[in-house]
């Protein structure tokens, strides 16, 4: 029996809801190239990409006044020099997504769930504007039938109420429901909506290992959920 059917007393969820950056895709090369430019631009030195990885998990604007503190702690950050630092890196940001890959077992397991006519949705603190895109871009697009960013609400993760939004409209209860993320804040927004998580080994965790946060099951590689837990956690799933 697959994981997720372990998971499910045997059954399969009606909707699996995943989170993006560091789940999905390795998105923080071209989040980092961004981030250097507008702090070059803004007469500091370039962050590079391993500060930047430990950096995001949290949206845009508090990755700006990460970048511009140098640090995880960003509360002496002017909120006008950050307005002028966020406009920047969404600008850049937007100009380029090569560097983004999407990480191995994602497509198979994916097209595993849409066969099995599993609903699947996206729910990210990345900004609305630029998921769509990049989605299609890595050819993603066709999975997802909502898809909820940073600011579609006015709360983000940890908060639980995208997530609850999203059964909501999938007319789904809390039990029928699985999140995957890579962060604390996905956790948490998990437990505090009632939804069974399970995290990505890889991912972007402000540098902690996932398994701290106590999911359901920390993975190495998407595709796990589609083996049995034995073999799920084997070296050769690694991704």
């Amino acid at each position: 029996m697959s994981l997720l059917r372990e998971l499910f007393q045997g059954e399969l969820p009606r909707l699996v809801m995943f989170d993006l950056d560091g789940t999905l895709v390795d998105s923080v090369p071209d989040l980092a190239a961004a981030v250097d430019k507008t702090l070059l631009v803004l007469g500091q030195p370039a962050a590079g990409l391993e500060q930047v990885r430990n950096w995001v998990g949290n949206g845009a604007r508090v990755l700006v006044r990460r970048a511009l503190a140098g640090s995880l702690e960003h509360a002496e950050i002017d909120d006008a020099d950050a307005e002028q630092a966020l406009q920047l890196f969404m600008q850049y940001y937007a100009e380029s997504h090569t560097l983004t890959l999407v990480y191995p077992g994602v497509r198979q397991t994916l097209d595993w769930l849409r066969e099995q006519q599993v609903e699947l949705a996206i729910v990210t603190n990345k900004p609305e504007q630029f998921v769509a895109p990049l989605l299609d871009e890595k050819g993603l697009g066709g999975y997802f039938r909502w898809i909820i960013g940073g600011d579609t609400l006015p709360q983000q993760k940890p908060d639980p109420a995208a997530l609850l939004h999203v059964m909501q409209l999938a007319r789904v209860d809390a039990d029928q429901a699985l999140f995957v993320g890579d962060s604390r804040n996905d956790v948490l927004a998990a437990r505090a909506a009632g939804v069974l998580c399970v995290a990505l080994s890889y991912g972007y965790n402000h540098g902690r290992p996932i398994a701290e946060e106590n999911p359901a099951q920390v993975l190495d590689n998407l595709a796990g959920l589609l083996c049995s837990a034995e073999s799920a956690l084997l070296p050769g799933l690694a991704g």
